[in-house]
């Protein structure tokens, strides 16, 4: 007799229902595993024996054949242990229901009870997504499950329990069910701008970001109020849309990070990750089909990387390629993963080793060739990539008593109108903000008047800026035009834009 059901199989984000078959037969006993199951998935066979003799049901003793398919693709992962199960209980003859459409998911413990695992949003999207509406799933799960429209699911807390709902005959008792690892986070705060003293060019830069999706680059004295500025930038981005949600919310249950109490993510994360941290915490990483790092937690928000020349330079040289593409692909022996990375980076960094060395510099206690090592930590070919770079000078006494600052929420209302204009005006294309369009695009369909790319092409010519520089200034003027509710950039915008692009460079 065969008995099959579903599973699915996760690598990076993308799900790919699987069907589980299993074939009984007479001869020695014996459990058989088959379909490039990796070795977590192997020993699934164990755990299914001792979860099923647990329930007080005699496991078959006969030969047992498992096929997962299709074969020819790689299996991963302990979230196949329930419908291996299943089929197992079917092909014996203890089930009295078939259930070739509906989706099990779930990892069994010794003694029988279901254990969450992580990726289960991404899972039943998967699931809805190829026709398969009715998924089980652990109990600890279901609140996760039930995030995703139009999918039928039910909450199961150990396998007997199942099995009774399949008709086995079996006595289920009192349940402990298996609780969740991710403790429920507090709400996240948001820290205000108007916490922020003085630094009234910084905090445009930083609106400027906002609106635009830029990176951005800030460079100053200890104190000055880099990191206040670069946390409170999450706090004036708008709220994700329902499919940014939807994919920030993946990715977070992938990784293990998400509780999902308080529903989908609704606001743009922040990851600032310490300067000890290794590639593989950054850009993702681990044992087996990768886990995505802090720059794919980021997506849709913010990366922090403060004191960064701190970070060691193959981690820097890491983000290139995802500052470019939005995207990160994580290729191993046993598998690959893809993971969104559409972040808005921010570094934060001193201008020297002693911090001093802004301005005139005459308290700095470096020397130049140590400057110039300092500053050259951060590699040219990262800091192209990153649109604005702006020096934060050190606060005068006067900062000190002066009135606040700007709330967050008046600056986020007019990001959010920027928005709404660039929404409008590349509606008919893939990108939502100016610092996604491609450089050509934006030449060919959107490009300068004459006199307001004059300034552009002479620091092109002299060298000041390379050609995805000149690029960048572009998206930043039109992003700048956004804020003014200009039509079009003009030359005061083009030359804001070169400030903010060229200011605070070391060389």
């Amino acid at each position: 007799m065969v008995y099959r059901t579903r599973a699915v199989n996760l690598r990076g984000m993308a799900g790919t229902v699987v069907e589980v078959e299993a074939h009984v037969a007479l001869g020695l006993p014996a459990f058989s595993l088959v379909g490039r199951p990796d070795p977590a998935l192997a020993e699934a066979r164990e755990r299914v024996r001792a979860a099923v003799q647990s329930c007080g049901l005699t496991f078959p003793p006969r030969r047992i054949t498992v096929n997962l398919l299709p074969a020819s693709e790689p299996k991963a992962g302990s979230g196949f242990d329930l419908a291996v199960a299943v089929c197992v209980l079917g092909a014996a003859g203890i089930l009295a229901t078939q259930t070739p459409e509906v989706v099990h998911l779930g990892e069994l413990g010794l003694d029988g009870r279901v254990h969450p695992v992580r990726g289960i949003l991404p899972m039943v999207l998967a699931c809805v997504a190829a026709g398969f509406t009715r998924v089980v799933v652990p109990s600890a799960d279901v609140a996760e499950a039930r995030l995703v429209p139009g999918a039928q699911v039910t909450g199961v807390t150990h396998l007997a329990e199942l099995a009774a709902r399949y008709g086995a005959d079996v006595r289920v008792g009192a349940l402990d069910p298996v609780r969740r690892t991710v403790a429920a986070a507090p709400p996240r705060v948001e820290p205000d701008l108007a916490d922020v003293a003085g630094q009234e060019f910084a905090r445009y830069a930083l609106e400027v970001a906002a609106a635009g999706g830029h990176h951005l680059y800030l460079v100053g004295p200890p104190g000055t109020g880099k990191t206040m500025l670069a946390a409170r930038l999450p706090g004036i981005l708008p709220d994700l849309t329902e499919a940014q949600a939807v994919e920030v919310t993946s990715v977070h249950s992938v990784a293990g990070t998400f509780e999902p109490s308080n529903g989908l993510l609704r606001r743009p994360p922040l990851e600032a990750p310490h300067h000890t941290a290794s590639p593989a915490a950054i850009v993702g990483g681990g044992s087996g089909v990768p886990r995505p790092g802090a720059a794919s937690r980021a997506h849709c928000g913010v990366l922090l990387l403060d004191e960064a020349p701190e970070f060691p330079a193959r981690v820097l040289d890491t983000l290139r390629q995802p500052l470019e593409s939005g995207r990160i692909r994580l290729d191993r022996a046993v598998g690959s993963a893809d993971y969104p990375a559409g972040f808005q980076l921010v570094l934060a960094a001193n201008p020297c080793p002693c911090g001093r060395g802004s301005g005139k510099a005459v308290d700095c206690v470096c020397s130049s060739l140590q400057r110039r090592r300092y500053a050259a930590r951060l590699s040219g070919p990262l800091l192209d990539r990153v649109d604005i770079q702006v020096e934060v000078p050190r606060s005068t006494p006067g900062a000190l008593g002066a009135a606040p600052g700007e709330a967050s929420a008046s600056v986020a209302e007019r990001v959010a109108s920027a928005r709404r204009a660039m929404a409008a005006r590349w509606r008919a294309t893939p990108w939502q903000t100016n610092a996604a369009v491609p450089g050509a695009w934006l030449r060919s369909q959107h490009p300068l008047t004459h006199d307001a790319g004059r300034e552009v092409r002479r620091a092109v010519e002299l060298g000041h800026l390379s050609l995805r520089g000149a690029d960048r200034v572009t998206r930043l003027a039109w992003t700048i035009a956004d804020l003014s509710g200009a039509e079009r950039p003009g030359p005061d915008d083009v030359a804001t834009a070169m400030t903010l692009r060229m200011r605070g460079r070391h060389e």
